[in-house]
């Protein structure tokens, strides 16, 4: 029994509300379970210098973690004077994803950038900053859309991402922090909504796992990747 009491292919709940931030051109907070992040997308008319006359547009995120997102305080990291590794690792694969899913010809010689704060963490907290940062992404798109400002849709599909691993010797979804603090296997899988590999990051945190035991991750990281874009699908929807 998962101390969740979910079954082995259940997915937290999950809420999408958008329009959260007035601001920002596109912005949900995402809530997969007791994981809550807030995602805004912010537009500029410009490009890094490595881009600049080249024609293609950018897209790349920041990621960060409120003090209290945890059950200790964690120092903030601008008092610290540098990000953690691990703050620079999320928001490279963030960036990396978001990107996937984009033609940056299409966009323009214009950046989006997705910041992604974590209020509330119970694990999956990178899985949920790109589930709910392609969400942000696509609203500010669309009011892109909508202005005339581009005159196709850049975004060429959904992106999101979910963990999964082995607990208690069972092949399990979407794990919460009770979880991912004692699986033998803890992955995390990043596709698009037709179902292409995008990232996988997967470790053994004991023993080995097998070819099998992989596979099985995979089948239930689709099953849960499709919930996860039914949910995207909904929020833009409303």
């Amino acid at each position: 029994m998962r101390p969740s009491g979910r079954n082995a292919e259940q997915l937290r709940t999950v809420i999408i509300e958008t329009g959260f931030s007035r601001h920002a051109e596109g912005s949900c907070l995402i809530k997969c379970g007791d994981t809550h992040v807030l995602c805004t997308a912010s537009l500029e008319e410009r490009v890094p210098p490595f881009l600049r006359n080249s024609g293609l547009g950018w897209v790349t995120a920041e990621y960060g973690m409120l003090p209290r997102a945890t059950n200790t305080r964690n120092r903030r990291e601008a008092a610290a004077g540098k990000q953690s590794g691990r703050t620079q690792e999320i928001q490279r694969l963030i960036g990396r994803s978001l990107r996937a899913g984009v033609d940056r010809v299409a966009l323009g010689e214009r950046q989006i950038t997705v910041d992604c704060d974590v209020i509330q963490a119970d694990g999956g907290t990178r899985c949920a900053s790109i589930t709910g940062g392609w969400v942000a992404l696509r609203l500010a798109v669309n009011k892109l859309l909508k202005a005339g400002d581009i005159k196709s849709d850049p975004l060429t599909d959904h992106v999101a991402a979910v963990s999964c691993g082995i607990y208690g010797g069972m092949p399990i979804l979407d794990l919460d922090y009770a979880e991912d603090s004692e699986a033998g296997t803890d992955a995390n899988f990043v596709l698009t909504g037709s179902g292409g590999l995008i990232e996988v990051q997967g470790s053994a945190e004991g023993a080995t796992f097998s070819r099998a035991q992989f596979d099985h991750l995979m089948d239930l990281a689709e099953t849960g990747i499709a919930g996860l874009v039914a949910a995207q699908k909904a929020a833009i929807a409303g």
